[in-house]
């Protein structure tokens, strides 16, 4: 059954009572790393493992996602600064104890590509946050995977 959450703004990636942040260099331009996350949502897919489904609703302003066991988001777009920052918060979502949460990508132009950081931000009953904190290197390794399957997606793509 899927449960309303905290309708919360892109400040929230700074004032979460549960911040996990991690980042990482890759080789891709800003403005590439930039249309693979905001513009090429049905993409996620076949970078980021964890997702199963991901399409964008309402002409791009919500989006559906659904993630391997099963968690199912209906999110809301926030924040779209072209080849800077991405971020949507969860709506609707079947996962337990969570009462908010959003994520948002920070892009930034480094000497030979951009660095992308990625900000989990959440709040909800005390068990879902120290399962958030218990699997924060599961997260990070997860980020970290997907942002490199990304860096060699947006490398063999055709110029």
């Amino acid at each position: 059954m899927a449960r309303r959450l905290l309708s919360v703004g892109p400040d929230f990636a700074e004032t979460a009572p549960l911040r996990l942040v991690f980042a990482r260099e890759v080789s891709a331009p800003p403005g590439a790393v930039y249309r693979a996350l905001a513009e090429d949502v049905t993409g996620w897919p076949e970078w980021f493992s964890a997702v199963t489904l991901a399409r964008p609703l309402d002409g791009g302003a919500r989006r559906e996602v659904r993630l391997r066991g099963g968690t199912r988001f209906l999110e809301t777009i926030v924040a779209a600064e072209p080849d800077e920052r991405y971020a949507y918060r969860v709506d609707e979502t079947n996962a337990p104890g969570v009462r908010a949460l959003l994520e948002e990508w920070r892009i930034v132009a480094v000497p030979g590509g951009s660095r992308v950081q990625w900000t989990f931000a959440a709040d909800g009953a005390a068990p879902f946050r120290v399962g958030l904190r218990v699997g924060r290197a599961g997260l990070g390794r997860a980020f970290r995977d997907a942002v490199g399957a990304l860096e060699r997606r947006l490398a063999s793509a055709p110029a």
